[in-house]
């Protein structure tokens, strides 16, 4: 049921891309997709990734990532007391909520969470909670947010990779950071960080023409630090050879983007730093 509560806009919505012109627009078949990639990368190539925190000023950390279409924020708030707990916890619990915005796909989202942002939500939660220092704050749980603003593909792996820069932006105990990388397999053809068009064309089954039947979505969590997988999800019909060949990738991967991820918390701890200098020599 929809939200009343909420002004929600016209209640008929026409996607943008209806008004585009017909005539400068390709509809790419699977063939091309095998020859080429629509933004010119190469298939084992990841998108150029944006990543800033300290977005949202009323959370106590925040994250906000652009990975080429993609882009989504991140919001964590301080810790506090379980609700409806009975029982005493000696480990903290981490609350994950994973949302796309009404307007961030081309099928507009209503305001509840769906099955599928219910799942995602599940798997930020198993990815995460291997890396969070939950011992330190017992019988209290972290709420962790994530809105998607526009939907580019590969949006649960950069979700995870958000809500952990959002953690440590949180300063929250961790044991290392948690990168998350998409895999799109199609034919034995892999597609690293695919679009939301080779999501599309991953998720369909290949048609006899083709030798092989291999087709889905492959998502890996680790921490590079410490050479371990948090969380694996993959969907679709996937040979253990192709799974074990993409998962060495997406751990090479993962430790590049480890990297952009690091650089990122250490220039906010400078400019967090130069800001009260700045505010002692005022006072």
């Amino acid at each position: 049921m929809p939200d009343h509560k909420r002004v929600n806009g016209p209640e008929v919505t026409i996607p943008y891309q209806l008004f585009f012109d017909a005539n400068n627009q390709t509809k790419e078949n699977p063939e091309n997709y095998l020859k080429r990639r629509a933004d010119g990368r190469a298939f084992n190539e990841t998108r150029k990734m944006f990543a800033k925190t300290g977005i949202v000023s009323q959370a106590k950390g925040s994250a906000y990532i652009e990975l080429g279409k993609t882009k989504l924020v991140c919001s964590v708030f301080d810790p506090r007391e379980i609700p409806n707990k009975t029982s005493y916890s000696q480990q903290g619990s981490l609350y994950c909520e994973f949302k796309y915005a009404p307007f961030s796909c081309e099928k507009r989202r209503i305001h509840q969470q769906d099955a599928e942002e219910k799942e995602y939500s599940l798997i930020m939660q198993r990815s995460l909670e291997p890396a969070v220092c939950r011992h330190e704050f017992p019988n209290f749980q972290v709420d962790i947010y994530v809105l998607v603003l526009d939907n580019g593909g590969s949006c649960l792996g950069a979700a995870i990779t958000a809500a952990s820069l959002a953690l440590a932006n949180a300063s929250i105990s961790m044991f290392g950071l948690v990168t998350a990388v998409t895999a799109g397999v199609f034919a034995d053809t892999v597609f690293l960080d695919p679009t939301i068009e080779e999501e599309l064309l991953c998720n369909t089954f290949p048609s006899a023409s083709y030798k092989s039947e291999n087709h889905g979505i492959i998502v890996q969590a680790s921490l590079p630090q410490h050479s371990q997988i948090s969380e694996l999800y993959f969907v679709g019909n996937i040979d253990f050879n192709l799974i074990k060949s993409t998962m060495d990738i997406l751990l090479s991967t993962s430790n590049d983007l480890c990297l952009v991820m690091q650089q990122c918390l250490v220039k906010s701890v400078i400019k967090t730093l130069k800001e009260k200098e700045k505010e002692k020599e005022d006072k």
